[in-house]
């Protein structure tokens, strides 16, 4: 097994790099101010920003994957600095660091090919390996463990809304049945049992893409990080900054978009009451733009093509 400090020979190809980092605009004096990358990975955002900061701009990234900070400790420059933890932290982070305001933020949310790839690690269906899925394999419940001791019901909760699994009572079921005669340790043991009860997917699909999405996202808090995280960007960002969301399934879009849009979208007032333009309600952020990695790089990375760029900026005054 590898060692949890140890950085696999994993090859990960950033998506939507060049668009997620144009789209924060680091030129003229904003190449001097401060980013935050709350998603490592393996470095392409980042070392991207690197490349386009000012001698005294500033970039704070974060990661919960220990082989992540990891890679991450290995860039030498002065403006880099690593957190091991999740971006939902990210005020409290910079706070204590003395940072109250930020001038963009980059979110890229899928996992990286490395973690898929790596069968210790217990992402993949593809490959057999211990069942563990955790980002942060230094803390927390795996999902072997959570598999073992989990009612029916919380199993079928997770795996319909996480995975928007349509057999998700039967998969829970097969699950319970399964873990009475064995212990279920292993990817390839949970892939069998869900591909020997869903017994139609869609084309070009394996049946176990969707309960180990689900599995993978409840373990790893992943929706309730982002939906703080959101909150936490958003507070963070001076006004005109920007910030660049990557999603991977309609989960996370959804919630992208939801938030971006009651930022940017106030509800009136009736016309007819007395109240003058200066006191209307005004919109909080301005939506920027949707952008869908194009045919080539599908073509190049199929594991692009369900991603989903959405940008965003802060309104008001800069101070």
């Amino acid at each position: 097994m590898t060692d949890s400090l140890t950085v696999p020979d994993y090859q990960h190809r950033t998506v939507l790099l060049d668009e997620a980092v144009d789209a924060l605009e680091l030129s003229g004096a904003r190449a001097a101010g401060t980013y935050i990358d709350g998603t490592f990975g393996r470095g392409g955002h980042s070392r991207l920003l690197l490349s386009r900061l000012a001698p005294e701009g500033r970039l704070i990234a974060f990661d919960k994957d220990p082989q992540a900070i990891a890679t991450a400790e290995q860039i030498n420059d002065p403006r880099f600095s690593i957190v091991h933890d999740s971006f939902a932290t990210m005020a409290d982070a910079l706070a204590a660091r003395g940072i109250h305001q930020v001038d963009g933020i980059l979110l890229d949310l899928g996992i990286s090919s490395p973690q898929v790839d790596d069968a210790s690690r217990g992402f993949s269906f593809r490959q057999d390996g211990p069942l563990d899925m955790r980002m942060d394999t230094t803390r927390g419940m795996s999902a072997a463990e959570w598999v073992a001791t989990a009612e029916q019901n919380h199993l079928e909760k997770v795996i319909r809304n996480y995975g928007e699994e349509r057999f998700a009572f039967q998969i829970a079921k097969a699950i319970v049945a399964r873990r009475a005669v064995e212990p279920i340790s292993s990817t390839r043991q949970l892939a069998a049992i869900v591909a020997s009860t869903v017994k139609s997917r869609e084309k070009g699909k394996d049946p176990a893409t969707r309960t180990f999405q689900a599995i993978r996202i409840f373990i790893n808090q992943e929706l309730e990080d982002l939906e703080a995280g959101l909150t936490a960007a958003y507070s963070m960002l001076a006004p005109g900054a920007r910030m660049s969301v990557i999603s991977f399934h309609s989960l996370e879009d959804r919630m992208v978009k939801q938030f971006f849009a009651s930022k940017a979208n106030v509800e009136q007032p009736d016309r007819r009451l007395p109240i003058r333009a200066v006191d209307l309600p005004q919109p909080l952020m301005k939506l920027i733009t949707k952008i869908k990695p194009s045919d080539a790089e599908v073509s190049d990375n199929p594991r692009s093509r369900s991603a989903v760029l959405r940008v965003a900026e802060r309104l008001g005054t800069p101070t």
